[in-house]
């Protein structure tokens, strides 16, 4: 069965802000290769079986999410145990590739943290983590106390472009 969905962003904010910028920043590097992509933001009232659906579809998963408290934010915690029904269906999110982004307040804001949760939800799921390309981090990583302050960030910027730009190789199969 073929997917309807290359890569399938999540933004984990309760709120329309930073951490959705990254995510359709890495979506729109994915659409420039020719991948289709879609975006889903836990701030608007999207019904979470269509959300489930959305991510048996796709063959990669990015989720972005702002640090609170060094964790992620009780919306996108209650989206993941939601998906333990998933696992219990027979893994359908295994050996799908996964990738994380993280904004906080500050350059040291917990979001490692954060992308480390991400990273433990996938890989309980059997997904296939992938970091960042070149820079060598864990994923997207950036500090915005403002709206659009992303966009300042040159170091979230590029963790946030190599991490899509990582995934568009390992889906095309190809260096780029």
């Amino acid at each position: 069965m073929e997917t309807k969905i290359d890569v399938l962003g999540i933004s984990g904010s309760p709120r329309k802000g930073n951490t959705e910028i990254l995510v359709k920043k890495a979506l729109d590097i994915c659409e420039a290769d020719g991948l289709k992509t879609k975006i889903i933001s836990l701030s608007d009232d999207i019904p979470m079986d269509e959300i489930l659906d959305d991510m048996c579809d796709a063959r990669a998963i990015i989720i972005g999410s702002p640090a609170y408290f060094a964790n992620v934010p009780a919306k996108l915690k209650n989206l993941m145990d939601k998906t333990n029904i998933l696992r219990q269906q027979g893994r359908k999110l295994k050996n799908k590739f996964g990738g994380a982004i993280a904004v906080g307040g500050h350059r040291n804001g917990g979001q490692e943290y954060v992308i480390l949760a991400i990273h433990n939800f996938m890989l309980i799921h059997e997904m296939l983590v992938i970091g960042d390309k070149d820079t060598a981090h864990f994923g997207g990583i950036a500090v915005a106390k403002n709206l659009g302050d992303v966009l300042n960030d040159k170091d979230g910027l590029e963790t946030t472009e190599n991490l899509a730009k990582r995934i568009v190789e390992i889906l095309k199969g190809v260096e780029i």
